[in-house]
């Protein structure tokens, strides 16, 4: 699959991704804009950034049907999620702003660039990633 057409990359947060996995629906509106704004507002002064990651990741879409990174290790990769390499875990990364075009078992050569800057940007920053999620 080549995901060269997506080039362009949305301006949702993590808890708005979140509350529209979640409680909305998937179509693109200003109506579906507008009432997930407030709930990733609130979603994210009570739950936080680690709890609010830990949910996103259970309920994001990899790919039809393969909800949850578990599911997405289990499925592209036949292991489990804690057991990924860091380039694997980066493929992953990779794919979510559109699990439809990208796929991270047969990954383009602009997939794999993305996966790549992806894991740099893990390593560097590494210690505050430890801080946020010890």
């Amino acid at each position: 699959m080549d995901d060269t057409a997506a080039t362009t990359r949305g301006a949702s947060t993590i808890a708005m991704q979140t509350v529209k996995n979640l409680f909305l629906w998937t179509s693109r509106s200003y109506v579906r804009k507008a009432i997930e704004i407030p709930l990733a507002l609130y979603a994210n002064a009570v739950l936080g950034k680690r709890r609010l990651t830990e949910i996103y990741l259970n309920v994001a879409e990899f790919g039809p049907g393969i909800f949850g990174a578990e599911a997405a290790a289990q499925h592209f990769f036949g292991r489990s999620a804690k057991d990924l390499s860091a380039p694997q875990s980066a493929l992953l990364t990779a794919t979510l702003p559109s699990p439809d075009t990208r796929d991270p078992a047969d990954p383009s050569r602009s997939l794999r660039a993305r996966a790549r800057d992806i894991e740099r940007q893990a390593r560097i920053a590494g210690a505050y990633i430890n801080c946020l999620y010890p």
